[in-house]
């Protein structure tokens, strides 16, 4: 593992969210995973959902690690990162009728996360869908203490923090919550579809 990065969170919640994203990108043809990190995720869902053809993107400075999980673990359905960076956002022309990111809307900056969500509202056609999984607020509460203990640890570190389950709908009106599916750790899958 010493030549690729590693998380172990990655190991421990991919099978969780692949069951998920079995159900939830059942008739989809087409993902694009934000924020793909060290390349776990992507290695992972890609084979086990061969009907998608599964796209990562992060910021350019992520690249050689996901590839290098590619290397390893190659899928003919899984493609190489493309840069999507926020705010300076460029989105690719292809279009995707799926949308993953995992852990990425407390790492962003509230002005970041808010464009994550209107840009994914504006991109996805009617009837796409938005797989969203990480650690939320709903009304402004944490489930647990370390919880509560993370957001701070992430705001004194120049971080966005949590963000609220109602605060992400007012960013995007348009994407309907359809469920919110308690995960492991505190996490949770909130899965959106894209109104009509």
């Amino acid at each position: 593992m010493h030549d690729k990065p590693y998380s172990q969170a990655c190991e421990n919640n991919k099978a969780f969210i692949l069951e998920a994203l079995t159900e939830h990108f059942a008739d989809l043809n087409r993902v694009l995973e934000i924020g793909s990190g060290t390349g776990q995720h992507a290695v992972h869902f890609a084979p086990n959902l061969p009907h998608l053809n599964w796209h990562c993107a992060d910021q350019v400075e992520y690249h050689g690690g996901i590839n290098a999980w590619i290397d390893e673990f190659p899928s003919p359905n899984l493609h190489r990162p493309i840069e999507i960076r926020f705010p300076e956002v460029v989105w690719p022309s292809i279009v995707f009728d799926g949308v993953f990111t995992a852990n990425t809307a407390h790492i962003m900056l509230k002005p970041e996360a808010k464009l994550m969500m209107q840009t994914i509202q504006k991109k996805l056609p009617p009837l796409g869908v938005f797989c969203q999984y990480g650690p939320f607020t709903i009304d402004n509460k944490f489930s647990s203490q370390s919880n509560a203990d993370f957001h701070e640890e992430l705001i004194n570190s120049g971080r966005g923090g949590y963000c609220d389950i109602a605060q992400l709908q007012a960013w995007a009106p348009e994407l309907n919550l359809v469920e919110i599916k308690q995960m492991p750790a505190n996490n949770l899958l909130l899965v959106w579809h894209k109104n009509t």
